[in-house]
C-alpha cells in the first residue's frame, strides 16, 4: 500500500499553492514560544513557516506584528531592523513597518508624493496563548476561533513548552508520533531510566517491552483519528494506549502512572525542515519542581540544544552523539541518548523527503495509512469548500490516555471517559 509519487507530492508540500499547504493555512498554526518577543521594542525575531520567511516583534505599545521579513524597497531582511516608536525600520534607508505591514515613514520620498501609503507588507493575525504566539496564514473571511487544545487552556505552571529544529519534512516526524508499536524497540532502554517515563509498580512499562506485536484499531472522530495500540495486559485484559492525532499536525502521549500528558505539533519550516514542539502538561496540578528540571534538562520528549539556538545538541552533524558501545549493551537500543532524538534521529535518516513509493507497510501501519488518507481527503475538501476536522474548538478538545479493559469492550466505547474528560481532572492512565 505504498503511496504514488503524486501523492507523495501532495502529502509533503506546504508552500502557497499546494493541497497541504492551502490546508494548513487554515487552522492557526503555533510559531514562535512567547517569551521570544516578550519585550517591547525588542529585538525582532526570525519566523518561517510553510515555506515563507516572516518576522515577529512587539511594538511600544506591546502589539504584536508578523510581518513579510523584506523591507519593500530593495530587499533588505528586517530582522536587522530598528524596533522603535511602534514599527521596525529598516537600518539601510529607514523605511520603516506598523504591526500591520503599513509602512509608517518613507525619509527619502516627500509625504506629498503619496508613496508611503501604497506600501504595505504581507502581515498575518497572532495571538498569544498557552505560552505560545499562534498565526493564521489563510484567507482572513475564514479565520477561525483560536485553538482549545487543552494544554493551551490550563494554567502556566501546569505545563512546560519547548520547540526544536527537526531536519527532515514535517510528514515523517507526525508519523513517527502516531507511531506507538516502535516504543516496545526505540525507546526500550528509556523507558525504566527516563524520570518523566518510569513509575512505581512498572505495569505499564512492562506491556510495552513484553509485547512487541501491538494490534492497532483506528477510529475517527471530529478533530481527527484516535490510534489505539491494544497489547496483551494482566487478568486476561487488552492494555490500551491511545493516540490522538488531532488535525492538522497535533499528536498527544498517554501518560504513565501519574506523570503529565505529552504532547507535539509538528509544523514545517519548509518541505526540508520542520518545528518539533514538545509538551508536557497535566490538567490537574502543577508540575513539580522535579518535573520541570528533568524537561528543561533534556529529558522525556525535550531535548538540550546548541547554545543560543533551538537545533537540538546531538544533530545531524555530529551523528546525534550516537554511542555504539550503549547500544551494544542496550542501555540505549538505538545507541542515541533522549526518547526525542531516538525519534528524530531515525525519522531525519529517512532523507529530506521519504520516498513512500517504496514502502512496504504493515497492520501496525494503520494509523499512519489512515492519517494519510485524511490529510488527503481535507485537503481536497478545502479546495471545495467543505468543512474540515478539527478546526472548531470543540473537536480539540481531546486527551490520550492508557487504560486496560476487557477483551469483549471496544477501546472507542471503554475509553471515552478517559479521552473526552472536563478541565481541572485527573487523566486516566495505567
Amino acid at each position: 500500500m505504498a503511496l504514488t509519487r503524486e501523492q507523495n507530492e501532495q502529502l509533503t508540500r506546504t508552500g502557497p499553492g499546494t493541497l497541504l499547504g492551502d490546508l494548513f493555512r487554515r487552522y492557526w498554526i503555533p510559531a514562535i514560544l512567547a517569551e521570544e518577543v516578550a519585550e517591547k521594542d525588542g529585538a525582532p525575531v526570525r519566523v518561517q513557516l510553510l515555506g515563507e520567511r516572516l518576522v515577529a516583534f512587539r511594538d511600544t505599545d506591546g502589539r504584536l506584528g508578523v510581518i513579510d521579513e523584506f523591507c519593500a524597497h530593495r530587499g533588505v531582511s528586517l530582522w536587522f531592523g530598528r524596533n522603535e516608536e511602534c514599527g521596525l525600520r529598516c537600518p539601510y534607508h529607514g523605511w520603516k513597518y506598523d504591526v500591520s505591514g503599513q509602512c509608517v515613514d518613507l525619509p527619502s520620498e516627500a509625504e506629498g508624493s503619496g508613496m508611503r501609503s501604497r506600501i504595505k507588507l504581507k502581515s498575518y493575525s497572532s495571538i498569544e496563548q498557552g505560552g505560545v504566539i499562534w498565526i493564521y496564514m489563510g484567507p482572513p473571511e475564514l479565520k477561525p476561533e483560536p485553538p482549545a487544545l487543552e494544554w493551551t487552556l490550563v494554567p502556566a505552571e501546569n505545563r512546560f513548552v519547548s520547540k526544536r529544529v527537526q531536519e527532515c519534512n514535517y510528514l515523517q516526524a507526525i508519523e513517527g508520533g502516531i507511531d506507538s508499536s516502535h516504543v516496545s524497540f526505540l525507546h526500550s532502554g528509556a523507558l525504566n531510566r527516563d524520570p518523566l517515563f518510569k513509575e512505581g509498580q512498572q505495569r505499564a512499562n512492562r506491556y510495552n517491552l513484553t509485547d512487541r506485536m501491538p494490534h492497532f484499531d483506528v477510529v475517527e472522530y471530529e478533530g481527527g483519528l484516535l490510534i489505539g495500540a491494544r497489547r496483551q495486559a494482566d487478568n486476561d485484559r487488552w492494555y490500551w494506549r491511545i493516540t490522538p492525532f488531532i488535525m492538522p499536525w497535533h499528536t498527544l502521549i498517554p501518560p504513565r502512572a501519574g506523570h503529565p500528558i505529552g504532547g507535539h505539533a509538528w509544523v514545517p519550516i519548509d518541505d526540508e525542515n520542520c518545528w518539533a514542539w514538545s509538551i508536557n502538561y497535566h490538567p490537574k496540578r502543577a508540575l513539580s519542581a522535579s518535573e520541570v528540571k528533568a524537561m528543561a534538562d533534556g529529558k522525556g520528549i525535550h531535548v538540550k540544544y546548541v547554545p543560543g539556538t533551538f537545533m537540538p545538541l546531538a544533530n545531524k552533524s555530529n551523528n546525534y552523539l550516537m554511542d555504539r558501545a550503549t547500544q551494544k549493551i542496550g542501555t540505549n537500543y538505538s545507541g542515541i541518548e533522549g526518547i526525542a532524538m531516538q525519534d528524530a534521529s531515525l525519522q531525519e535518516s529517512m532523507g529530506l523527503i521519504q520516498d513512500r513509493t517504496k514502502e512496504n507497510l504493515c497492520s501496525t501501519d494503520n494509523g499512519i495509512i489512515m492519517a494519510r488518507r485524511l490529510l488527503l481527503k481535507a485537503g481536497k475538501d478545502n479546495r471545495e469548500g467543505k468543512p474540515l476536522p478539527g478546526l472548531k474548538p470543540d473537536t480539540q478538545r481531546v486527551r490520550s490516555c492508557a487504560i486496560e479493559l476487557p477483551k469483549d469492550v471496544k477501546f472507542k466505547d471503554g475509553a471515552r471517559e478517559g479521552l473526552f474528560r472536563p478541565l481541572n481532572t485527573d487523566p486516566v492512565t495505567v
